[in-house]
């Protein structure tokens, strides 16, 4: 007992009594309605009773010293301290986001961690793996603060998050992925794309039902692909330092951190995903490679390209390579390849029997003959290679490879083992041969698959080269340039719309209020940038995209005055008069303006 009584040392009760408080301020701030959460009031800390406050911070500190006697519980103390911390800080930047505010809770935030993981004394050692978990908490933050400020900034469009966000309302309340957003009308989004796999993330959705929820747990799939790479690495036996220049490779990679500039995709779980199913190849580990192959077909339709080609290469280095495991890879290539072209058949034709169709319009460079089906892509390559090497150099496309390739040394070229160019099937298939602009643009979504390819093609080549210092120095310039093309065309991008949520707070503070005004249960049609934020409702219409049967249908209407080109489809006259006719259509079918801020939002009701 006196041993036990030893471990409630003053430094013991401190750390116990801040642990009490992180606890119980982040439990009383979350409890607040969002209207009072913002730090720029006082009315937050007067609805919070400071009595209260005290008592559980008390009660809390108690009941911690109790356990301390019966466990060793420093260490995990310390990590609740962090824990309770950044999900205080995470709920407050949420609702006072500043830039100041996000670098002093970096810079707080980061001490705690240091506190948490070496305590109050004692050498700090930097390891590599250290910094490799860096790297991936510094990504999740960096995504995270870049989309939610996007989307509170009223920057996010219908297309498409804010289709997702209706859908995960729905998805919430009866299980299904409807939406009335996508197409002008109720269906459900797998009937435009395949995407199963989102429903991981609706058990966290469960418990945060917010648009923001779903851009912090992008950002999270994103930073996990770390994990993979890191333990690749490690398995083709990279020095650990050269490891951390290779996950700083994938952390900025333009077209990765980039690619959640449009906000929330299933392509998101693809990079990581495909670097399991890659280092379950590398470990020879069966179980692993089929389950991440199996949910990397979950991700999309097209996915099974993806899985596709990872079975072509088996195939073909198991008569390539060493003799050692030649029968296990062709197995396991047929195994995938089969099962991915079945999927893929079976999906496609559900898709273009009882949904929309598959998109083969991007590849329309390819189709002649008036054919519409890709098999048509297939035979245009082998009539004429030069076709397709034509379209991948088109001058737009041209940036893309430059800041594709260039960050990582241009690494995943140079082999020897020339199986190894089946990987780059996916890079130049998806990104570089359609003439589907948003396919070669860093921050779209259609980089994430195709950046896995170049990671792993990146690893294993840089395995190849002899000795550890020209590994060393190929990862450590790759770095280099990597980091010069994120700081050059993300950060600008990124800092844009944190600049902007941080300068106009207030303005962005009343045009929600003026939206609040809209009844949750009502049916609405809203210009594109309200739709996200308006996306709790079963019922909601995009007016620029909405027919105006739908339209006139709507209890309300939210609109943006400025933006009357997307009102001239309703109206008949000159352009410049399309807001001024689309009030007289307003007041011709029973409906009153009741809300307005300025120019930025009209709310209009039918009386």
């Amino acid at each position: 007992m006196l041993k036990r009584l030893k471990r409630l040392t003053f430094g013991g009760i401190m750390r116990k009594l801040c642990l009490s408080w992180m606890v119980t301020a982040a439990v009383l701030y979350l409890r607040l309605p969002g209207e009072l959460r913002t730090l720029d009031s006082l009315e937050g800390l007067e609805s919070t009773p400071f009595w209260l406050t005290v008592l559980i911070i008390s009660g809390l500190t108690a009941v911690l010293g109790g356990l301390s006697m019966l466990w060793n519980t420093e260490r995990a103390e310390r990590w609740g301290i962090a824990a309770a911390f950044l999900l205080l800080a995470g709920a407050a930047m949420g609702a006072s986001m500043t830039v100041a505010f996000a670098v002093a809770v970096s810079l707080v935030g980061g001490a705690i961690l240091v506190y948490a993981r070496w305590g109050r004394v004692g050498r700090i050692t930097l390891s590599p793996g250290a910094v490799a978990v860096g790297l991936g908490i510094g990504l999740f933050c960096f995504v995270s603060v870049w989309t939610v400020c996007r989307y509170r900034s009223f920057s996010s469009p219908t297309y498409d998050f804010g289709i997702f966000s209706q859908m995960f309302h729905n998805m919430l309340k009866c299980g299904l992925p409807l939406t009335t957003l996508e197409r002008d009308g109720l269906l459900s989004h797998f009937a435009v794309h395949f995407s199963p796999v989102y429903y991981l993330f609706l058990p966290v959705y469960c418990i945060f039902p917010r648009p923001e929820t779903l851009q912090v747990l992008q950002a999270l799939v994103m930073a996990l692909a770390v994990i993979p790479l890191w333990k690749l690495c490690g398995k083709v036996g990279l020095m650990k330092w050269v490891a951390v220049c290779v996950c700083g490779m994938l952390v900025f990679f333009p077209a990765f951190s980039g690619g959640a500039g449009y906000d929330l995709h299933e392509n998101c779980f693809l990079t990581l995903f495909i670097l399991w199913t890659f280092y379950g190849i590398e470990t020879k580990c069966r179980w692993l490679t089929y389950v991440f192959a199996g949910l990397t077909l979950l991700v999309k339709e097209d996915a099974a390209v993806y899985v596709c080609v990872i079975a072509l290469w088996l195939c073909v280095s198991a008569f390539t390579g060493d003799g050692r495991d030649r029968k296990s890879r062709l197995i396991d290539g047929l195994c995938l390849g089969a099962v991915s072209l079945a999927w893929f058949l079976g999906i496609t034709a559900w898709l273009n029997k009882y949904g929309d169709g598959v998109m083969t319009y991007r590849y329309g460079n390819f189709m002649f003959g008036d054919s519409d089906s890709l098999w048509t892509v297939v035979k245009a390559v082998i009539i004429n290679p030069m076709k397709a090497l034509f379209e991948c150099v088109d001058s737009e496309k041209l940036k893309y490879i430059g800041l594709t390739l260039l960050p990582l040394g241009c690494i995943p070229l140079f082999t020897r083992k020339y199986e190894r160019y089946i990987l780059l099937i996916p890079y130049i298939l998806i990104n570089l041969m359609s003439d589907y602009a948003y396919q070669h643009d860093l921050f779209f979504q259609y980089s994430f698959g195709s950046t896995a390819f170049l990671l792993y093609l990146s690893v294993v080549n840089l395995a190849d080269l002899p000795g550890v210092k020209k590994q060393l120095l190929a990862a450590g310039l790759s770095l280099a340039v990597g980091v010069s093309c994120f700081c050059g065309a993300v950060v600008p991008r990124a800092g844009r719309y944190i600049s902007l949520t941080a300068e106009n707070a207030g303005h962005y503070a009343r045009l929600r209020a003026t939206l609040d005004g809209v009844p949750k249960g009502s049916s609405v049609a809203a210009s594109t940038y309200f739709t996200a934020y308006l996306s709790s409702r079963e019922e909601l219409y995009d007016v620029g995209h909405s027919s105006k049967e739908h339209l006139l249908g709507c209890e309300y209407i939210v609109i943006d005055p400025k933006d009357g080109s997307r009102l001239k489809k309703y109206v008949s006259g000159e352009a410049e008069d399309a807001l001024s006719l689309f009030e007289e259509l307003m007041e011709e079918n029973g409906y009153e303006k009741i809300l307005a801020y300025g120019d930025s939002v009209w709310v209009y009701c039918r009386s």
